[in-house]
């Protein structure tokens, strides 16, 4: 196909398609006269791959570079390469609160990942994410909430599996990095809402009921 067309079929303009190209990001078409070059199924499938880890993976182009790279190299194992796409996705925060602190909710993850038996490396930045978020918890007043983690673990393990099987039904390396971005990007927004229409859910019962119950002995017989 010509790159009008690679266009069409991809909704990134001709001017971006060419940028992608000149950054490396995409390789160039097979070149069928001096001024023409013809683009394939190939083209179609990264392009739709940078645009997943750009618009709604919210990457840099020097990110995405370097997942592009782990995608294209044939020693990494699929693991390997969504571990260097998601963990690109996690939030770093600046540590805060004394080092103490930080450490004991290092030591706090750890036990958790080992207790649950997940088989995670140290590099892992979602470790150091849990461990700025225990210790933003201690720092407030509210690290009792910490007693909760197993319970959002168990919630989390479904999430990821949920998560997983919908990346393992696609065929290509690009497709199951795409789908792990988008799944993990609009998957966590997802949650968010599910969370929240539940404990407006469970709220209504806990409240709701207990103010109707009070209500209802303040005005019985007397």
């Amino acid at each position: 196909m010509r790159i009008g067309e690679l266009s069409r079929r991809t909704g990134v303009p001709v001017p971006t398609i060419k940028y992608y190209v000149r950054e490396g990001l995409l390789p160039a078409g097979q070149l069928t006269s001096p001024n023409q070059a013809s683009y394939g199924e190939t083209h179609e499938h990264r392009l739709r791959l940078i645009r997943a880890l750009l618009d709604v993976g919210g990457l840099k182009v020097s990110a995405i570079a370097e997942v592009l790279a782990a995608v294209d190299d044939p020693g990494r194992s699929v693991h390997k390469i969504l571990g260097v796409a998601t963990d690109l996705l996690v939030a770093r925060y600046p540590e805060s609160g004394d080092g103490t602190s930080l450490a004991a909710s290092r030591a706090q993850v750890s036990e958790l990942i080992a207790r649950r038996g997940w088989r995670v490396g140290e590099d892992c930045p979602a470790r150091e994410a849990l461990a700025t978020a225990l210790t933003a918890l201690e720092r407030v007043g509210h690290q009792e909430f910490a007693g909760v983690m197993d319970s959002y673990a168990d919630a989390a393990e479904i999430a990821a599996r949920a998560d997983l099987g919908y990346v393992g039904g696609s065929a290509g390396v690009d497709a199951v990095v795409e789908r792990a971005i988008v799944g993990t990007v609009l998957g966590d927004a997802m949650l968010d809402a599910l969370r929240h229409l539940a404990q407006v859910s469970i709220s209504a019962g806990m409240y709701e009921a207990r103010r109707a119950a009070t209500e209802g002995a303040a005005s019985g017989p007397g």
